[in-house]
């Protein structure tokens, strides 16, 4: 194949060619970008190049930017449009990608010429940003077997290869397992089923040649049936459905189960390599919180805390599915479509009534107006290549200067990895090959239904939230001032602080003057009323005591697990361990939520999965900010606004983050302002 023609060796404007880009390109031009970044490694080690910070970064941050952007374009089509020959083109290509990788940061030579770098007289005039984007590298590469000889070196790369591999079949196993997944039910089954999801059931049979109704895994689908479903039998029957994918009761050839163990056992092995007791010691190296144990001290000290609420949710339930529902011995399967008429009969509003409110097109202007008034910037539309007619793309301006550009892929579809992400697809960079300055562009993905018969898509009020939280992490990616590629924007942020931002944003849907700007009614037009907005801030902590206890279930089990020496040999027996110690109510025996755990096992956040809590304590504090700020009610305070911006989204992983919050807050988080907003101080 000819280079020139080559969609993912083009950008155009700076900006991959998704509309152009097909699964035959992917080999050729990831074995070119190798080629390229493999000379440019041998070059930056040689004697022609010296220890110099600028020096260095012209000849391999070139390079290798070039080859991430070109592999994130692939990575991501993989996730958003996955056809069978773009999966294998993406399989054949990993185990290369990520050899390359694992080489590249365990290189003796290279982590000479940055310790070199750092011990020049030259490295004490190296700006902020610099100084920590040249710390965090040396860390990496101790972290990267660096520092490993001989058989430990090769066995490190081996265990890197094995687990990229690991993981992407750990997260096509839970793909293919939901989409696999189809239920043709009859009209009569579908009793308390809203209209609308109804009306995409029918239309999804209708497309397979079928009468009836299809029912799907995917959260459009799966989660009203499970939430207002009256017929018993059917949710059961999905529940077992939904929380046995990718387990030893489906094909074999999709069990994650092999995959999990093998994975936790190389993670293990990785650690010991290392010098550390445990892959929990390793992933924390780079986070806020310093050990294993203070991570699990401090989730069970939320636990107690949360305990007495989560008893009181639970016995309330009970009750109520008892003496209203004839629910005497309430399930796991019970538990939404019961929680959702406890709801409805304690506060009298469905989630499907203020759904009426949030359409697609005023929401997104709602938000972009927030971001507007909050940061100094517009938000207008923008063209670019993309992979899906649904997708849209946007620029963020100031001053009529532009600062970033971002694309939103709303909708759920076949082929597209469940679930809600924000990823970079090119960083804020003063280049040193141009000297120009490269801004940064990000995706923003979510899993919505879909408007049908051309009605704009209805959003559910915790859709609204999950845009707001994904539009969080854009911003902290998408505002950022600073010019060092390894530390802009979320680059280089600890993994425990990079939930602040998304989580911080997720608190503006819960404000009067804010849902005014992001409602109105899909018949009406007539905005959300004060009486369905009073009952929703009453039951906005419903079962808060629930939800937390279920959130440090996952947290705990992810720490422990990767904690505890033989984990990968009793899996099941730890969770029900976390279970007996955390949960309240235990989900059935044939429950195998961790073959789906994707979070741990191919997304990220082994042994971090606690992150999302901890950072939960600094975004409230956070927020708090902007409510001892507000004016007559209304938090959208500008200079509060311009302190948040320029502290925490402008300075990226330039600083690190508690001195980023401090020098917001004038003073160190504390977990009051998150029991506070949860309803459990």
């Amino acid at each position: 194949m000819n280079t020139a023609t080559n969609p993912l060796l083009q950008a155009a404007d700076g900006l991959p060619r998704f509309d152009a880009i097909r699964p035959e390109h992917v080999s050729p031009a990831i074995t070119q970008l190798l080629g390229e970044a493999e000379a440019a490694l041998e070059k930056v080690t040689g004697p022609d190049v010296p220890p110099d910070y600028d020096a260095l970064s012209l000849v391999l941050d070139v390079s290798t930017e070039k080859l991430g952007r070109a592999w994130g374009a692939v990575g991501h089509l993989n996730a958003v449009a996955d056809t069978p020959e773009l999966r294998a083109a993406y399989n054949e290509n990993l185990p290369r990608v990520t050899e390359f990788y694992t080489r590249l940061g365990a290189d003796e030579r290279l982590y000479a010429k940055y310790k070199a770098v750092n011990q020049s007289p030259a490295a004490a005039t190296l700006s902020a940003p610099r100084k920590r984007a040249l710390s965090n590298a040396l860390r990496d590469f101790v972290l990267s077997g660096a520092e490993l000889q001989g058989a430990a070196k090769t066995r490190y790369a081996e265990i890197q290869e094995r687990q990229a591999a690991l993981s992407q079949s750990f997260s096509e196993h839970v793909m293919d397992a939901t989409d696999a997944y189809a239920y043709w039910a009859r009209e009569d089954e579908l009793e308390g089923v809203p209209e609308d999801v109804k009306q995409a059931t029918k239309a999804a049979a209708q497309a397979a040649g079928k009468d009836g109704h299809k029912l799907t895994l995917h959260m459009p689908t799966y989660l009203p049936v499970m939430q207002y479903g009256a017929n018993r039998a059917l949710r059961e029957t999905l529940y077992r459905a939904y929380v046995t994918r990718a387990s030893e009761f489906g094909p074999a050839e999709r069990d994650n189960g092999g995959p999990m163990r093998e994975i936790l056992s190389l993670r293990q092995e990785e650690a010991k390599l290392l010098g550390y007791a445990s892959f929990a010691e390793v992933s924390l190296v780079p986070k806020m919180a310093d050990s294993p144990k203070q991570v699990t001290d401090f989730l069970r000290d939320l636990a107690r805390r949360a305990r007495p609420y989560a008893e009181r949710d639970l016995a309330e339930l009970r009750e109520f599915a008892a003496k209203e529902l004839g629910l005497a011995d309430l399930q796991s399967w019970d538990v939404a479509y019961a929680s959702e008429k406890l709801k409805e009969a304690r506060y009298a509003f469905s989630d499907q009534e203020v759904k009426r409110y949030f359409t697609e097109p005023r929401v997104l202007e709602g938000l972009f107006a927030i971001v507007e008034t909050l940061f100094e910037v517009s938000i207008k539309p923008d063209t670019a290549p993309v992979w899906h007619e649904s997708v849209r793309f946007f620029r963020i301006e100031r001053g009529g200067r532009l600062i970033g550009q971002f694309y939103l892929d709303p909708y759920a579809r076949n082929g597209k990895r469940p679930g809600a992400w924000m990823d970079d697809v090119r960083g804020r960079w003063r280049r040193p090959d141009t000297e120009g300055l490269q801004t940064p562009v990000a995706h923003l993905v979510c899993n919505f239904a879909a408007g049908v018969g051309g009605k704009p898509a209805l959003l559910t009020h915790d859709d609204v939230t999950t845009l707001f939280h994904e539009f969080g992490h854009g911003l902290h990616h998408l505002l950022t001032q600073v010019e060092e590629i390894g530390v802009a924007g979320i680059s280089g942020v600890e993994w425990d602080a990079v939930e602040l931002p998304s989580q911080f944003m997720e608190n503006f849907c819960w404000e009067w003057e804010v849902l005014q700007r992001l409602t109105s009614h899909v018949d009406s037009g007539e905005p959300l009323p004060r009486a369905l907005y009073d009952k929703m801030l009453a039951a906005k902590n419903f079962q808060s005591g629930l939800q937390t206890l279920r959130q440090i279930e996952f947290s705990l089990f992810d720490m422990r697990i990767h904690a505890e020496p033989g984990s990968d040999q009793r899996v099941q027996a730890l969770l029900d361990e976390v279970r007996t110690e955390v949960a309240v109510m235990l989900p059935p025996a044939f429950n195998r939520f961790q073959h789906s755990f994707s979070h741990i096992f191919a997304g990220g956040y082994a042994a971090g999965y606690y992150s999302y809590k901890w950072a939960e304590v600094l975004s409230a504090d956070a927020y708090a900010a902007f409510e001892e700020s507000a004016q007559g009610g209304n938090v959208l305070n500008p200079q509060t606004g311009r302190r948040y911006r320029e502290a925490i989204l402008e300075a990226g992983g330039s600083r690190a983050a508690m001195e980023n919050f401090v020098s917001f807050r004038g003073r160190e988080p504390t977990i009051d302002a998150l029991l506070r907003h949860q309803g459990m101080a």
